[in-house]
Parts: structure tokens; sequence; C-alpha cells
């Protein structure tokens, strides 16, 4: 079989590191494009993974984003016409399932958030099979032109799968040069530039400040942009640690004693590692979040003061392992 992935954002090359490992060990073509966007190339180059990049984000402008997608969609057809693909594969790339219809190529898509609503109705309403996880009800997926035998769903978190054979790196806390006696906060900032995210986020400023002033804290901020990383610079918190470049975000989160973020997957991470988790969003909370909410795996936080800036022990965290095969079986029965 020769398949094609697209690979839009940072946390896809996470999801299909181990599915691209999975499909080339039973023998099939795999062919990678991606685009330029936030730390995507860093992370593939990081990974291993060959991609051919086409395309960049729109920015923050609806008019932008519509001439991004709209030259993108003619770049990715000109690139895959002709190429025999059997099967198209994406983690939310609504350019990947419009393209691969138009050609008339069977392709499946994953992601684990039902309220990106303009991308859904473009991606999902295009893919042959649509795969989220269990925790997202059904009825919320119908309004996309998604239910069985179209709409598939897996048990547990993306995450648990995807991080399933990894260990942490504790060289990462040296290359950022964290004092193992401080508390270890990892935080990620609000998804500023995505289009289901369109507000800014006014409580994170204050968070900053409470954590940049912590004298027994070292709070490592992972920016989306470098207009983020500029600015958190600029605040000049003598406690945050703010690095150059895309690091081993997993290995930081699995050696943190807390994880503090704004979007989606770097709680999911924290959450699949067992490290205690809150979510500052400042949108509407999706299947998977109300579920780790509900379990006790994930706390909302609106007061910095709030937060328990605590050394965790060895050995404290309980984490959840899943086999890739599973996720990749349901993308696979599109073909």
């Amino acid at each position: 079989m020769k398949a094609w992935v697209d690979i839009s954002a940072p946390a896809h090359v996470l999801v299909f590191r181990p599915l691209l490992a999975l499909l080339r060990e039973r023998g099939d073509e795999v062919e990678v494009t991606t685009r330029d966007y936030a730390q995507t190339l860093e992370l593939l180059e990081r990974h291993r993974i060959d991609a051919e990049v086409i395309g960049t984000h729109g920015g923050r402008s609806r008019v932008a984003k519509a001439f991004a997608l709209a030259s993108r969609l003619r770049a990715l057809k000109r690139y895959a016409k002709g190429r025999g693909y059997d099967l198209a594969l994406a983690h939310g790339s609504h350019e990947l399932t419009i393209t691969a219809r138009r050609l008339g190529i069977p392709s499946a898509t994953t992601h684990d958030y039902e309220f990106a609503t303009l991308q859904h109705h473009l991606g999902d309403r295009a893919a042959t099979r649509v795969v989220v996880p269990d925790a997202i009800p059904e009825e919320r997926m119908t309004r996309f032109g998604v239910r069985p035998p179209k709409l598939l769903q897996y048990p547990g978190l993306k995450e648990e799968y995807y991080l399933c054979d990894f260990e942490p790196d504790r060289t990462v806390l040296d290359e950022l040069l964290v004092n193992r006696a401080r508390t270890l906060v990892v935080v990620r900032t609000p998804p500023d530039v995505s289009l289901y995210h369109r507000r800014s986020n006014p409580f994170f400023p204050r968070l900053l400040a409470y954590l940049g002033h912590e004298t027994g804290v070292h709070a490592v901020v992972l920016p989306r942009s470098a207009e983020q990383r500029d600015y958190v610079r600029s605040l000049s918190l003598p406690s945050l640690i703010i690095p150059d470049h895309a690091v081993d975000a997993q290995s930081l989160i699995a050696l943190a004693d807390l994880v503090v973020s704004a979007g989606g997957t770097m709680n999911r991470e924290a959450a699949a590692l067992g490290v205690p988790v809150y979510t500052t969003y400042g949108g509407r909370i999706g299947g998977v979040d109300e579920m780790l909410i509900r379990d006790g795996r994930l706390r909302p936080l609106t007061d910095p003061r709030a937060l328990e800036l605590e050394k965790r022990a060895p050995g404290e965290s309980e984490r959840v392992r899943r086999d890739p095969q599973i996720l990749l079986d349901l993308l696979l029965s599109a073909a």
C-alpha cells in the first residue's frame, strides 16, 4: 500500500511518529507532506521524519486564512495527482481530506476536539472515515455529517497511544538550566492564532506574573510563536525560563511537578503521564476535557493562587499506556 500523510501542526508530528513506524514495518510506502507552522518543522527534524513542505499557516485574519487554505489546496492537488496513493491520513488536516476526495483517494482523519466547527465542516465531511475518542458523544459529530459507520471511536486519550513507548530524558532539565531544587512548572501559552480560539486569554498575563515572582519555582514557558516568545521575554520575570527553540516537551512534562496549559495537547499529555495539570483554556470545553475533569485528572484554573506549587514525590505518577496499533487499524479501515 502507498499512503500519504499530511502533518500540518506540531502535535500531529507526535501522533504520527509511532503510526509511521508501524506502517513502514508492514512494508507500506509512506510519503509525508507538511506546512511551515509554529514548531512543526523543528519537531519533524527532531523525530527524523522527512516531509515535503507545502504552504504556511494563514496567521490571524480570516482573509489570510482563506487565502492560505485556497493556495495550499491547489498546491496539494498538484503534488498528489498521479502519485498512486491508496490511502490518505491526517490528524485534523482538512486540506488533506478535501484534496483526497477531489482526487478519488480514500482518506481517514482523526481529532479529539469537536468544537473546531469550521475545520470539521470542511475536513470531516470530505473524509471517508473519522476517528475520535469515545469521550466525544456521537451526537456532537452528526452536524459534520459523521455517524457510524463513517464514525469510529477509540477508548482513552490519543496521548496514551503515542506516548506508549516514551521514557523521559532528564538531560532536558540541564539543557534549560532548571534548578531541580525548585518546583518545576511547565506552562503552555494560549492558542491565540487558532481559528477556534478567537479571543485572547486575559488570565494568562496574571498567571505569568504570579509564577514569575515565585522564588521557589522555575516555570518553563513554551510559546506557540515568535511573537508570544518575545512578549513573555519582555516581562523580564526572574522565575520564568523561555526556550529559544523547540524542546523535548514530553520529557519536560513527565519531569514537571505540575503543568498549566491553555491548549489541549499538553494538558492531555500530562494526564497520560500522570502529572498534575491545570487548564486555563478560554474556549468551549470538549468531551475529552469534560471526561478528564470528571475523573479528577484535569483541573480548571481561574486564580493563579489556587496552584499547588509543591514538589512531586518520585514514582508518584500513574501512567496509562495503550497500543498505537489500535489507532492505526481504525485509520486503515478507510482503505
